[in-house]
């Protein structure tokens, strides 16, 4: 029968300093030891490193004690010893969680911690991605179902006014590589139907259809047609006019620019029209385009569309085309988007993010942002404040 194998976790904490890694291992260095794990977190200049060590042998526990000791009083830290047998258990079921909050109090990680241990999963590491416009921290979890702590987590966020993601860890979060994105209300501010009604003096009308086809009330092809019928005989130079006047949401550029910094894709679709989103797209980098057309005869609009419509499930297809196009399979893409006709895509991608979105979009897709930043998605993959902060 094999002899359990014995094991030492060496704990030191204190202020921080250049060296404090280099002189542990080097005081280990001349001992049968193995390095089973080793963690190491520093806030505000305070430090905690855990070394978890397998003895192979019999090593001198006395010697190392000393040495460990000493080289503590020397940096002015405090040292920890705790001796256990066995290696440490394999970690099953990765996954990441990520709350965010603009406050993110302590009641709200009280409230996630809380249903994370009653689902009998375990929180192995945390760490901070972001602290402001918002807080972001980011939990790796093991032992836990996905789906069911997905669905547990989601009820908790909605009452204590935070957003919580949950995804698999692993290769499969650090792969994808295509995001893809709704436009109005998402990448921009506005709805550019509304604005163009605006100029054709149907505003309000077109406005109250807008609303309710986003809402999943009417078909949004009918819609879609019915509303662009009311600017009919527009000049078609109040084109260049609205897109010269759009607000991108905030965020939206650091998020592009980053994710083409990684080598990432991006695309955007629209019920929209592509005479005022393309040029936009070429100005930001995105990739790939896929919009609706405005027909245009003699300098006006017709009050018809020119080919077929971008709807719910052509947005939908607009995705496994740009994924086909970037060589990117599904699994490995990000849909992103705020209204019922992105719930197709949604479903499609294998990360799907509801973005200050309406009741049912939030209640389908696999996370939910209500924060008026765009670039919090960078939160979602992994990549921190300070990650984008170096990359500028």
């Amino acid at each position: 029968m094999k002899t359990p194998r014995t094991s030492l976790l060496i704990t030191l904490t204190g202020r921080d300093r250049p060296g404090v890694t280099s002189r542990l291992f080097g005081a280990l260095a001349g001992h049968p030891l193995s390095v089973l794990d080793v963690e190491q977190v520093v806030i505000r200049g305070r430090l905690v490193l855990g070394v978890l060590l397998g003895c192979d042998e019999q090593p001198d526990l006395n010697a190392i004690f000393e040495a460990v000791q000493a080289l503590a009083g020397d940096l002015g830290l405090e040292a920890e010893f705790t001796m256990g047998s066995g290696d440490p258990a394999p970690r099953s079921g990765q996954l990441h969680v990520t709350l965010l909050g603009s406050p993110l109090a302590p009641a709200a990680i009280t409230a996630i911690a809380g249903r994370i241990a009653a689902s009998g999963a375990n929180i192995d590491r945390i760490g901070r991605l972001a602290r402001q416009p918002v807080t972001c921290i980011e939990l790796e979890v093991s032992g836990g179902d996905p789906g069911l702590l997905r669905e547990d987590l989601a009820r908790a966020a909605v009452e204590q006014g935070i957003d919580v993601a949950v995804q698999r860890g692993g290769l499969h979060r650090r792969a994808l590589r295509l995001i893809v994105m709704d436009v109005d209300s998402t990448l921009i501010q506005d709805e550019v139907i509304d604005l163009l009604a605006e100029r054709a003096g149907c505003a309000a009308e077109v406005a109250k259809v807008t609303a309710a086809a986003m809402a999943g009330e009417l078909d949004f092809t009918a819609s879609l047609r019915e509303r662009v019928s009311l600017l009919a005989g527009l000049s078609s130079g109040v084109l260049e006019e609205v897109r010269a006047g759009l607000r991108l949401t905030a965020g939206a550029r650091t998020l592009i620019g980053t994710l083409r910094g990684l080598g990432y894709r991006s695309g955007i679709v629209s019920g929209g029209f592509v005479q005022v989103i393309e040029p936009l797209a070429a100005e930001l980098g995105i990739d790939y385009v896929a919009a609706n057309e405005l027909e245009i005869a003699a300098g006006k609009l017709t009050g018809r569309l020119a080919g077929p419509v971008v709807d719910r499930s052509g947005k939908a297809d607009a995705l496994r085309r740009f994924a086909a196009e970037a060589g990117v399979p599904l699994s490995q893409t990000v849909a992103v988007g705020d209204g019922a006709n992105d719930l197709d895509m949604i479903a499609a991608a294998g990360l799907g993010v509801a973005f200050n979105a309406k009741p049912v979009v939030r209640d389908a897709a696999d996370t939910s942002l209500s924060v008026p930043y765009l670039d919090a998605i960078l939160y979602l993959l992994g990549i921190s404040s300070d990650d984008v902060a170096a990359g500028e």
